[in-house]
C-alpha cells in the first residue's frame, strides 16, 4: 500500500510539529550534561539563575527576565537540598528583579555553612548584585559588570523622589509626591539595613574590611549614580569588593546552552575559532563578491 501526496503532506506537517519539541528535549539534555560535568569538577552544588529576552511562542513579542518568587522558590529548593558541607556556585546573568525574592535568596545564601561561589559572566546588576554581595566570592569576566541597589518605586528612583522633596518647598509638592518620599525614604533605609547585614555577615570570612562596609553602602544604595550603571570589576575592587578576575572556560560553554531568542537573522556573527587558527575557510561560492576586511559602517 503506497503513500498519496496527501499522506505525504500530512507525515510532513507532524514531523515538522514535532522537530521543536525534539530540539528543545535535546538542549535540555545538553544543559543536564554540562551541569553535571561542571559539578563534578568543582565538587559542589551549580545554580544557574539566567535571564535572557525571551519570545512568546505564538505571537514573538519579546518579553524581559527577572528574579521572581518562582525563582526563589526553585532556588530556596535546591539550596534546602544541598547538604551544608557542599559548596554552592551560582552562575548568575540578571538584570536585577523583586527585592522580596532577591533578599530571600541573599538570606539563604548567607545562612549556608559551606563557601558560597558567585560567578558573574557578563551582568548581574541590581538584585543580581545584591546576591553576589550574599557570597563568599565572587569570580567575574574581566569585561563583566554589577550595579547599584538602590531600590526603584515604579517607574522613579527613590533617590531622585527624595531630591524633589529637597529642591522644593513642600507648599509646592502634591500628596501623591509626598507619600512617594515617604516610601523612598523608607525603602532606602531597609535596603541599606539588608546590605549592611550582607557584608557584616563576610567580615568573619575576611571577605570585607569591616572600614569599607559604609562606604560600599553608600556607592550602592543612594542613588548618586543611575541604576544601570556598570560597575566594573576596577570599581568594585576599589570598593573594597572581593572580585576575582578569571571564569572556567566551561561557564562559557553553559551560557552558549541559553541563547538569546533570535527574531529574524543574527544581529552578531563570527566564526567560532582562534582568530590563528591553521584550518581552512570555506571557499566563498562563485559570483558573491568578498567583502573587505575591517571596513566599518
Amino acid at each position: 500500500m503506497g503513500f498519496g501526496i496527501g499522506d505525504l503532506f500530512w507525515i510532513f506537517l507532524l514531523l515538522t510539529s514535532l522537530q521543536p519539541l525534539w530540539q528543545k528535549r535535546q538542549i535540555e539534555y545538553r544543559r543536564l550534561r554540562a551541569l553535571q560535568e561542571f559539578q563534578q569538577e568543582r565538587k559542589s552544588r551549580v545554580i544557574l539563575l539566567i535571564h535572557r529576552q525571551e519570545s512568546i511562542s505564538f505571537l514573538g513579542i519579546p518579553i524581559s527576565r527577572y528574579i521572581t518568587i518562582e525563582d526563589s522558590e526553585q532556588i530556596l529548593r535546591a539550596i534546602r537540598l544541598t547538604p551544608p558541607d557542599v559548596p554552592i556556585d551560582l552562575i548568575l546573568h540578571t538584570p536585577g528583579g523583586l527585592v522580596l525574592a532577591t533578599e530571600q535568596i541573599a538570606r539563604a545564601l548567607i545562612r549556608h555553612q559551606a563557601k558560597v561561589t558567585v560567578f558573574v559572566p557578563h551582568y548581574a546588576m541590581s538584585g543580581g548584585t545584591m546576591l553576589a554581595l550574599a557570597s563568599d566570592e565572587i569570580i567575574m569576566d574581566a569585561n563583566a559588570v554589577l550595579g547599584p541597589v538602590d531600590p526603584q518605586l515604579g517607574n522613579y528612583p527613590a533617590a531622585s523622589i527624595l531630591k524633589v522633596i529637597e529642591d522644593k518647598p513642600i507648599s509646592e509638592i502634591d500628596d501623591q509626591t509626598l507619600i512617594m518620599a515617604d516610601l523612598s525614604r523608607k525603602a532606602i533605609g531597609q535596603v541599606q539595613r539588608f546590605v549592611r547585614t550582607l557584608l557584616k555577615d563576610s567580615i568573619p570570612k575576611q571577605k570585607v574590611l569591616p572600614e569599607n562596609i559604609e562606604s560600599i553602602i553608600e556607592a550602592l544604595t543612594t542613588g548618586r549614580v543611575t541604576h544601570d550603571y556598570p560597575i566594573t570589576i576596577e570599581e568594585a575592587t576599589e570598593m573594597g569588593l572581593p572580585v576575582t578576575v578569571g571564569l572556567p572556560h566551561s561557564i562559557y560553554d553553559l551560557m552558549d546552552l541559553y541563547p538569546q531568542a533570535q527574531g529574524g537573522r543574527p544581529s552578531v556573527q563570527y566564526i567560532p575559532m582562534p582568530y590563528n587558527d591553521p584550518r581552512p575557510i570555506l571557499p566563498i561560492p562563485k559570483g558573491r563578491p568578498l567583502e573587505e576586511p575591517n571596513q566599518m559602517t
